[in-house]
């Protein structure tokens, strides 16, 4: 990590939004009970020159659905790791996650991928993981990436906020891809219902920094007919994750009503996949 001054965020559109994820985790890392407990994130946040009520996460109420779906994300990613221990990790879009320090695998390959003006944003705000890590720049769904990731392991491939962002077409074709570059594997996501998409305009983080939503998935089936050898694991709804119980009065409130109403309940989801070579 370079320097220690505060670091001028001028990110915009879609790229912007990762912000209001790390204030979520920051935000956590301060609470008695913290859901990550991420210090990592907390120390970013306090080193960024940015205006964070531009993300619409303004407290530990509205950070629990960002901790609680990266908890989800990582409690399947350390079941994975326990049992392919010398796997590969393809974290994409990984923005300023901190997903590599939190699990910190000690003899998996782990690759983050994102532009390269985040990967260069996160070399001066964050510390590097140890063990086998690397950045790659580039945008998940140009082709020649992947090239760089050698094939020979079981690959543990985790995206989060990235599905909704992208046109369908590119996410179909970018789990295509992974999916038949590698013996076998897991791919961890989430993502929004159709009706999702079409109430983007709803969600802070997205309308404030002028984002677009594209990609909504009603059925896992849609995406297990991506490859031949794809089966859906598990497919959470994100209004009845692991952890709630944990969350203040208010939040717990918020999320029973949604779950009574069968359009919102759906209206976004945590997904574990598990494939073979076909």
């Amino acid at each position: 990590m370079v320097g220690m001054g505060r670091e001028k965020i001028t990110l915009t559109g879609t790229q912007e939004t990762m912000l209001a994820t790390l204030y979520g985790r920051a935000l956590d890392s301060a609470l008695p009970r913290p859901i990550l407990g991420d210090a990592v994130s907390a120390e970013a946040v306090r080193r960024i020159d940015y205006d964070f009520r531009k993300t619409g996460i303004t407290s530990a109420t509205k950070s629990a659905s960002v901790t609680l779906r990266a908890k989800t994300l990582d409690d399947w990613a350390r079941e994975f790791l326990a049992a392919n221990p010398e796997c590969t990790v393809l974290h994409l879009a990984c923005g300023l996650d901190t997903r590599a320090h939190r699990l910190a695998p000690p003899s998996a390959r782990w690759f983050d991928v994102d532009f390269p003006d985040v990967v260069e944003l996160r070399e001066r705000l964050l510390p590097t993981p140890p063990g086998d890590y690397a950045m790659i720049s580039s945008s998940v769904t140009d082709e020649a990436w992947l090239e760089q990731v050698p094939d020979d392991r079981p690959v543990l491939v985790v995206f989060e906020g990235l599905s909704m962002y992208l046109r369908e077409e590119d996410g179909a074709r970018l789990i295509r891809r992974v999916t038949e570059s590698f013996p076998s594997g897991e791919l961890l996501f989430d993502c929004f219902s159709s009706l999702g998409i079409r109430a983007q305009k709803l969600i802070p983080a997205v309308r404030n920094s002028g984002s677009t939503l594209h990609w909504g998935i009603d059925d896992p089936r849609e995406i297990e007919r991506l490859h031949p050898g794809l089966t859906c694991v598990n497919a959470l709804r994100s209004v009845a994750v692991p952890g709630i119980e944990l969350l203040p009065l208010p939040a717990r409130i918020g999320l029973k009503v949604f779950s009574a109403i069968p359009a919102l309940r759906d209206f976004g989801r945590i997904m574990r996949f598990r494939f073979t070579s076909a």
